[in-house]
C-alpha cells in the first residue's frame, strides 16, 4: 500500500540520507511539521501518514503491514537508506522496519516508545469515539464539545480534531472502524525472529512521566538494537514532542547531525 508523504527539502540538497517521520495513534504526518520543516532546513524530509490516518489509505492494520507499507512508499520515493523518526505507533513501525529491513535505515529516532507490548487504555478510546454521534453539520467548536464526553484532556481532543470532517455530513477521515477492530494488534509488539538485530545508530527519548518506556524493557532495547542510548525528557508525559518541543528537537537534531 502507498502511502501519503509530505516531501520537504533544502533548497540545495545534498548527499546525506533524507529523514522519515512516521506519527502515532490517531495523528498524521502533518503533526510532525514543527519538526519537519527545521530538519528540511538541511536534508531531505518525509512525513508520511500510517494507513487508517491522514490521506492515506484504509485497511485492517497490523505492524507487518504498516511497516510494509512504509517500506514500499520509502521505495517508490527513492528516498532509502533514510534517518526513521517515529513517535509512540510509528515508533514500533520504525524499530520494526529496521529489524526487517536494515538495509533500508541508516539511523532511528525512537520517541517514548519499546520494542514491547504496551496498552494503556486505547482500545476503549476507540470504541468510545466509535459510540459518537455526529449532527448534521458541526463546526470546530461543536466538535471539541462533541469529544469532550469521551476524552477529557485537551490535547488529545486537539489531535483527534484533525481527524473529523466540519461542515455538513461530517464523520471521521481515518479509517476509525479499521482502528478499533486492529487496536490489539496495534497495542501489542509482533513476533521477531530470532537474531532480528538491527545495530545501526538509535536513539530512545522517554518522557519521565509516561510508562511506555521502563527498566523491564532495558534487556529487549539491548537485545535488538544493541548500539542505542537512552535520552530522558523531565516534566513531560507521552506527547513528549508536543508538550516540550524545544527540548526534543535539540535532541533529535543533534543525533541526527552525528549521522
Amino acid at each position: 500500500m502507498l502511502l501519503n508523504v509530505i516531501e520537504r527539502k533544502p533548497e540545495v540538497e545534498n548527499s546525506r540520507p533524507p529523514v522519515v517521520f512516521l506519527h502515532g495513534l490517531y495523528g498524521r504526518a502533518r503533526n510532525l511539521g514543527f519538526f519537519q520543516r527545521r530538519i528540511a532546513e538541511k536534508r531531505r524530509t518525509l512525513a508520511i501518514d500510517l494507513r487508517n490516518h491522514g490521506d492515506s489509505p484504509h485497511g485492517p492494520g497490523d505492524y507487518p503491514a504498516m511497516t510494509q507499507d512504509v517500506a514500499e512508499t520509502m521505495i517508490a520515493h527513492h528516498a532509502t537508506p533514510a534517518a526513521i523518526m517515529g513517535h509512540s505507533m510509528g515508533g514500533k513501525v520504525a524499530m520494526l522496519l529496521a529489524l526487517e529491513h536494515p538495509e533500508l535505515v541508516s539511523s532511528l529516532v525512537i520517541g517514548d516508545m519499546a520494542p514491547a507490548r504496551t496498552g494503556h487504555g486505547q482500545g476503549k478510546l476507540a470504541l468510545d469515539l466509535l459510540q459518537l454521534k455526529f449532527p448534521k453539520r458541526l463546526d470546530r467548536a461543536g466538535a471539541n464539545n462533541l469529544l469532550s464526553t469521551v476524552v477529557e484532556s485537551q490535547q488529545v481532543r486537539d489531535l483527534l480534531l484533525q481527524n473529523i470532517r466540519l461542515g455538513d455530513d461530517p464523520g471521521w477521515t481515518m479509517g476509525l472502524q479499521d482502528i478499533a477492530e486492529s487496536i490489539a494488534n496495534i497495542e501489542n509488539w509482533p513476533y521477531v525472529p530470532e537474531g532480528h538485530v538491527y545495530d545501526g545508530p538509535v536513539l530512545f527519548i522517554r518522557g519521565e512521566n509516561s510508562p511506555y518506556i521502563s527498566e523491564k524493557h532495558f534487556d529487549v532495547m539491548k537485545k535488538l538494537f544493541p548500539n542505542h542510548r537512552l535520552e530522558t525528557m523531565r516534566k513531560v508525559g507521552h506527547w513528549l514532542h508536543a508538550e516540550d518541543p524545544k527540548t526534543f528537537n535539540t535532541f533529535l537534531t543533534t543525533f541526527l547531525d552525528a549521522y
